[in-house]
């Protein structure tokens, strides 16, 4: 009441300032805010408004689904036992599969059928049943809000300061690839990869399962050629800074009526891919240098290969990302597509790519229905990891491989162990080899890994350092353990367990690290997770194999 006689005063007095009654009103409220709509950040979000909180959902980019909408289109659950990954992981892909029945379209799985099959769609169709089943929760999904500052009050998170408006929460959730918040935030994080000493993982340190390219990475006056990453690769038994590569997960058709071509690469220099030339020239059978998976609709999902000397990902490029501002993470997204469109025009055009290879890439194009808003392509960099936060509990290969079973249960992982090259050493003596791949960890006989527990302990920063914050996506673990747990089907179980961890948070106004373990627990049994280890049946190779 006592703003009206200056409200009156600024109606009727030329000149007069109104008072600032929007300081108040810029602030948004909500009992959970999760910042990334990653995989494991939109259903952190659904879980959280499940149990009856308000809920913001934050993305800095216009993106919404991270690189499930964003053309990774062949789950990788079907490397993991599928009996484990319930709740909202598999009420989106009943959804995904409802939306082709409903369009009199029978896919070639049924979703509930939990075999080693794969299971695949389309990005559009990702879209559509992710932002659907937002709209039903009740989340509010902010975009292009970038985080700017967090405030807090001692070692809770009191508000996030973005590019548009500011938000205040009880209970907060760091879902982004990278641990932007957590980083804000204060709280401890590493990234790259151990030595083997570290926690006495044997897949820690260097890795070289690849053979070595019997050519030269070095120019004529004895420089590394393009694409080499370093002439040292580092001690072997050392980690270093180094992360797994990323790349683009494109969706591609050869459909006439659907393709578009592939945008002319600025200034292709057909010198940059030397190495690759030498390798096509000194390699028979040398295979296609894009997986490409079959998606419904007439579309491939192409990937960069694991096992592949040369591929899709920018080996080396990634370093750095998670710690960039904006402005330099666009020039890192630039540069990886860059090189995605200039290796298209090498593999299509260079008489040194076999003639079938050049054929087969040159028939496909970009899909005039997906991603419109972004000329075909797809807005989302497979960030395959990030920062990782050093947390309360810090899981590595033994608890993968020897000490599963975890009494603080969120989720089951069981994806293998398995990650791209992080390095392509052109060697002093002569010779080309990438370093940092592992190959699946596998059980024998079996298409998954190790089933394992993610403790909730391993989503809770130190108490010192926040008290409302959970991190389901760059949780506290090593590079040898995110190798594992780092797909989309095991973030989103994660994140669906944050999510109704930060609920319970919220209204018992207490920290997170004192949230009661069989509160939770009751919890996401209600909301249909999966939390007991599997017994796993005899293993029949032909089951598993197809």
């Amino acid at each position: 009441m006592k703003l009206l006689p200056l409200l009156l005063l600024a109606l009727t007095v030329p000149g007069a300032v109104l008072p600032t009654l929007h300081a108040a009103a810029a602030t948004t409220e909500a009992d959970v805010i999760v910042y990334g709509a990653t995989p494991g950040g939109f259903c952190a979000a659904i879980g959280a408004a499940r149990e009856g909180a308000k809920v913001i959902l934050l993305e800095p980019t216009a993106h919404v689904g991270g690189v499930n909408t964003g053309g990774l289109s062949f789950s990788d659950s079907n490397q993991t036992v599928r009996s484990t990954l319930k709740g909202l992981f598999e009420e989106w892909h009943l959804r995904v599969e409802k939306d082709y029945k409903d369009r009199g379209i029978t896919l070639k799985y049924d979703v509930m059928v939990k075999d080693q099959s794969v299971w695949t769609y389309e990005p559009s169709v990702a879209a559509r049943v992710t932002n659907q089943m937002l709209k039903e929760a009740g989340v509010q999904v902010l975009t292009k809000r970038q985080l700017e500052k967090v405030h807090k009050d001692g070692a809770a998170i009191s508000e996030l300061a973005t590019s548009d408006g500011t938000f205040k929460g009880k209970t907060y959730i760091d879902a982004t690839y990278e641990g932007d918040l957590m980083a804000a935030a204060g709280v401890a994080w590493t990234i790259g990869r151990e030595g083997r000493k570290a926690y006495g993982e044997s897949l820690a340190g260097k890795q070289y399962p690849k053979a070595k390219m019997p050519i030269s990475g070095l120019n004529d006056q004895g420089k590394p050629l393009p694409l080499i990453t370093t002439t040292d690769a580092g001690p072997e038994d050392e980690g270093d800074n180094n992360v797994m590569v990323y790349s683009f997960r494109l969706c591609l058709t050869g459909n006439p009526a659907n393709r578009t071509p592939f945008p002319e690469p600025a200034n292709y220099d057909p010198a940059r891919f030397e190495v690759a030339r030498r390798y096509f020239q000194a390699t028979k059978n040398a295979p296609l240098l894009w997986d490409l998976y079959p998606l419904p609709g007439e579309k491939f999902d192409a990937n960069n290969g694991i096992g592949k000397q040369l591929s899709m990902g920018l080996v080396g490029a990634c370093n750095g990302w998670s710690e960039a501002s904006p402005a330099e993470r666009e020039k890192i997204w630039k540069a990886h597509k860059q090189y995605t469109l200039e290796l298209y025009k090498f593999l299509t055009t260079d008489p040194a790519v076999p003639e079938a290879h050049r054929r087969q890439l040159a028939e496909l194009g970009l899909c005039k229905d997906e991603f419109a808003d972004y000329g075909h392509w797809s807005p989302q960099l497979y960030v395959r990891e990030g920062r990782r936060m050093k947390g309360i509990y810090f899981l590595t290969q033994v608890d993968i491989q020897e000490k599963p079973g975890k009494e603080d249960a969120i989720a089951v992982s069981s994806f293998p162990i398995d990650s791209h090259d992080c390095q392509r050493v052109a060697l002093p003596d002569g010779g080309v080899i990438n370093e940092g791949t592992i190959f699946p960890v596998r059980l024998e006989g079996r298409r998954h890994g190790p089933a394992f527990h993610i403790p909730y302990r391993s989503i809770l920063p130190q108490k010192a350092e926040c008290t409302n914050l959970l991190v389901p996506v760059a949780l506290s673990c090593t590079h040898v353990a995110i190798s594992s747990i780092r797909v989309e089907p095991t973030w989103m179980a994660i994140g669906h367990s944050a999510g109704v961890a930060a609920a319970l948070v919220a209204k018992s106004n207490a920290s997170a690290q004192d949230l009661p373990y069989a509160q939770l627990k009751e919890r996401l049994v209600a909301q249909g997770q999966a939390l007991e280890l599997p017994v796993l049946p005899p293993c029949l190779p032909s089951q598993y194999f197809q």
